[in-house]
């Protein structure tokens, strides 16, 4: 096959999965409405049709909360196939890794986002968050289609192995993020109607909050020592080789910075202080704002060496 051909595969394949994330976002999202139909309708039909009235309706709802949430499921299985085959014929028409814009850097953490939801889901069963995940996905994925650029050689200030394991790492750390981010939204949801005793359907489909709380903590951990390497470590040394410095304030790397500093002080504050629950959320939730201020902020809005991630 040409180049030409890998690329449009790539460009029909992106287009493609995020349709079908779309799709799966709107089973997620039926999956919750029919779950609040039981809640809705238990009041009237316990006033009204004896008690084994809504033991017999919620019996006809749960299959099709259940059949909605496999369609999810599913769908979302195959967006990620989708996205893999993107990302490869994307780099194969480079001819190079496919992460030196943001269009790819999107692209990419998109479909490890994914593929880290897809191995929670068959290891622990988290298929509860994935409404936010994909959500999440493709506000991202948005983004990253909105600075699209043809494939293309790298620029000659990336031409080097450091950018490959600096941005391969920001790359695997920010996915975990965002899986983080949704874990962090859905305990918030949960633990305000734990509070007020009003659990019903659809969150008692997710589990309890304090299980939340406990994911988002995991995978922001397990992120921020590959954010730390990426960004802070790799990083410098690939800007070393390209322009003979290893820091230079460039809005990138001050963002950067301010991104490991939010998630530093997030983990401290769990593992010293005690936070947990709804501060260590919005702390959660702040860092994964200026990581995406980082990531797409800067470039719009921003300037220096970076621009050429455009």
């Amino acid at each position: 096959m040409t180049v030409e051909q890998f690329a449009q595969i790539s460009n029909y394949t992106t287009v493609a999965a995020t349709c079908v994330l779309g799709l799966a976002l709107l089973a997620y999202v039926a999956e919750w409405a029919f779950a609040r139909k039981v809640e809705a309708n238990a009041p009237a039909m316990a006033g009204s049709a004896g008690p084994a009235s809504p033991v017999a309706e919620e019996s006809d709802v749960e299959p099709v909360t259940d059949r909605f949430s496999r369609i999810g499921l599913v769908l979302t299985v195959l967006a990620t196939a989708l996205m893999i085959v993107s990302v490869v014929t994307r780099g194969l028409a480079a001819g190079r890794v496919p992460w030196g814009n943001m269009y790819e850097f999107g692209l990419m953490g998109i479909t490890i986002a994914l593929v880290i939801y897809l191995v929670l889901v068959w290891k622990y069963q988290v298929q509860w968050a994935g409404g936010i995940v994909v959500a999440f996905g493709l506000v991202v994925l948005g983004m990253s289609l909105s600075t699209y650029v043809p494939a293309g050689p790298l620029v000659p200030a990336l031409d080097s192995h450091w950018f490959i394991i600096h941005v391969g790492a920001v790359v695997l750390a920010g996915a975990f993020f965002l899986v983080g981010a949704a874990a962090s939204v859905l305990y918030l949801i949960r633990a305000r109607a734990e509070a007020k005793g009003t659990v019903g359907p659809v969150l008692r489909r997710f589990p309890a909050a304090a299980v939340m709380d406990k994911i988002a903590y995991r995978v922001n951990a397990m992120a921020f020592p590959l954010w730390t390497f990426g960004a802070l470590i790799a990083g410098p040394i690939w800007a070393h080789y390209a322009w003979g410095r290893y820091w230079g304030w460039d809005p990138k790397e001050v963002w950067a910075f301010i991104t490991w500093v939010v998630y530093a002080g997030y983990l401290h504050a769990r593992a010293t202080a005690g936070w947990k629950g709804r501060r260590a959320a919005y702390f959660c939730l702040i860092g994964f704002v200026t990581f995406l201020f980082s990531y797409y902020g800067v470039n719009l809005f921003g300037s220096g060496l970076h621009s050429y991630a455009k």
